[in-house]
């Protein structure tokens, strides 16, 4: 006569069909967890504490591993029928030194019954009792020499035995699972060192490239060339300032030198180890500054092809320099004063709160009372920002000062271009010292290498600025200027003026500002004759 497998399977003992069941269960995790990827095994091991729950026919199933003090087990993975709370987190040496004594043994700690405990365990035994737990067996999670934790199994409703065939298959179910979580750790620990490297990397190739802006700028100066009074006063102010990491806020024309200033105090600054960074606020649109300033996360807006480390980012333990933040939008404005006060930022798109050691030197040649009277820049930045103001004469003010600027760009520019020119003619340099120079040093820089192209011998041939014919518009005041050029953004945005790419947002105002603007300039929707 032939047995069917449902026959045997009837004439077996619950006791016997019980291990059957488990014996079965417990292979298939075994071979379940070898190659499983390690951002499944979280997943799996739910999944499987529910099988061994209803295998087991107990209330719940749970996995708690160690906190960094080695003090504390926090519950990882759980899994309880309805009506059961999960396992409690315990405290091991404190709360529960019965088991604790055992565990850190990686001895199983089995209770048939609150009557098998020892007088001895008498707190484990009111814990038990309070939480309504009637059999337990707590296996210890070891893998590789390691102890990581405890699985835990609770009957509440009705006692249970644990024979010691099934906690030797316990023990190896606590081995499955250890070697899933370190496996799980592991791969984390290798992610996490690769995202590391992998900033790290990003972090280095950005300030190489800022390095190299460094390097390649126009001109750059082991101290400001000068002998005036005027200028060996602004240079104390940078040295007294320069070995601290106080905010410096740099005031001047354009063209006096306000970066260059920025380059000394960082070179005589404690961080001068490290590259300076810099950002021209008025140089990038209202919606690239913040990224350009706080970084972004791959895919945190349309065109977000990478990952990108922010100046602020790139500047930790050094020196950003922020030009003409003047420039910056009143949003803007807002979020880098909160930078400032906290010292902490988010990339754009991100969830990570990042702490950067910054020293902030701005410039303006903006007034920024002024702007702060019309409602452009916001006085709480300003008071953050003007810590310590350094300002920079323009080069009118300070005439001792041009003769040697005018040798040093001579020299510079005969070098370049493979010249020899070893005099200037008195008339020449007076002329050179008494003109205005509306774009000071720079425009000083320009007539130089002018000077220098059209020299044919030794001696310097200079044209001033104001000696070329220039083709100038009639004067128009300001008020007029400013109502062509809201009047041509207008057009261009076909009067439109909220919303994203509207009038209001690409002049960097409030909606309502610019309809009180068009009121006070008369602007109306006509045609412009």
């Amino acid at each position: 006569m032939t047995l069917t497998n449902k026959t045997v399977n009837d004439s077996l003992s619950p006791s016997i069909k019980e291990r059957l069941h488990f014996e079965t269960l417990l292979a298939d995790l075994s071979t379940k967890f070898v190659n499983l990827p390690a951002n499944k095994i979280d997943m799996e091991i739910e999944t499987a504490l529910q099988h061994i729950t209803v295998a087991l026919d107990i209330d719940r199933c749970s996995i708690a591993q160690f906190t960094d003090n080695r003090n504390k087990l926090c519950v990882t993975h759980a899994y309880a029928v309805p009506g059961v709370t999960p396992m409690p987190d315990l405290v091991l040496n404190e709360q529960q030194p019965w088991y604790s004594s055992r565990l850190y043994r990686c001895e199983p700690v089995v209770m048939n019954s609150t009557d098998d405990l020892p007088k001895e365990a008498a707190v484990e035994r009111a814990h038990c009792l309070q939480q309504g737990i009637k059999s337990s067996a707590l296996i210890p999670l070891a893998g590789g020499g390691a102890f990581l934790g405890v699985v835990g199994f609770a009957a509440l409703k009705s006692r249970r035995k644990w024979p010691n065939g099934l906690i030797q298959r316990l023990n190896m179910l606590g081995v499955v699972f250890a070697n899933a979580l370190m496996r799980k750790a592991q791969e984390q620990e290798l992610l996490r060192a690769f995202s590391e490297i992998q900033d790290l990397k990003d972090r280095l190739e950005a300030e190489n490239t800022y390095l190299r802006e460094e390097i390649s700028l126009q001109y750059i100066h082991e101290e400001f060339i000068g002998q005036s009074d005027k200028i060996k006063s602004v240079l104390s102010k940078a040295e007294q300032v320069a070995k601290l990491d106080t905010t410096v806020l740099i005031l001047g024309e354009t063209g006096t030198g306000k970066e260059l200033m920025a380059q000394a105090i960082h070179k005589l600054s404690k961080r001068r180890n490290n590259p300076k960074v810099t950002l021209n606020c008025g140089a990038l649109p209202p919606n690239l500054v913040e990224s350009e300033l706080f970084g972004h996360e791959k895919g945190s807006f349309t065109g977000a092809d990478n990952k990108r480390i922010g100046r602020f980012e790139l500047a930790d333990g050094s020196t950003l320099f922020l030009d003409e933040i003047g420039e910056l939008s009143l949003a803007m404005q807002v979020k880098l004063l909160r930078v400032l006060q906290d010292k902490q930022f988010e990339r754009v798109g991100g969830q990570k709160t990042i702490a950067s050691d910054v020293r902030v030197i701005a410039a303006t040649n903006r007034d920024l009372l002024q702007a702060i009277d019309n409602g452009e820049f916001r006085i709480d930045l300003y008071y953050r920002l003007n810590v310590f103001p350094i300002i920079i004469p323009p080069l009118r003010q300070r005439p001792a000062d041009i003769p040697p600027l005018v040798w040093f760009f001579v020299r510079s520019f005969c070098d370049k271009m493979d010249k020899f020119i070893d005099s200037i003619s008195r008339s020449s340099m007076n002329a050179l010292c008494n003109y205005h120079w509306p774009g000071n040093v720079r425009e000083l820089k320009n007539t130089i290498e002018r000077a220098v192209i059209i020299t044919t011998g030794s001696t310097l041939q200079v044209d001033l600025p104001g000696n070329q014919e220039i083709i100038r518009s009639p004067a128009r005041t300001l008020e007029a200027v400013q109502r062509e050029y809201i009047l041509d953004i207008l057009e261009t945005t076909r009067w439109r003026i909220r919303g994203e790419g509207g009038a209001a947002e690409i002049l960097g105002l409030k909606p309502t500002t610019l309809e009180s603007r068009m009121v006070k300039f008369g602007i109306t929707r006509t045609k412009r004759k």
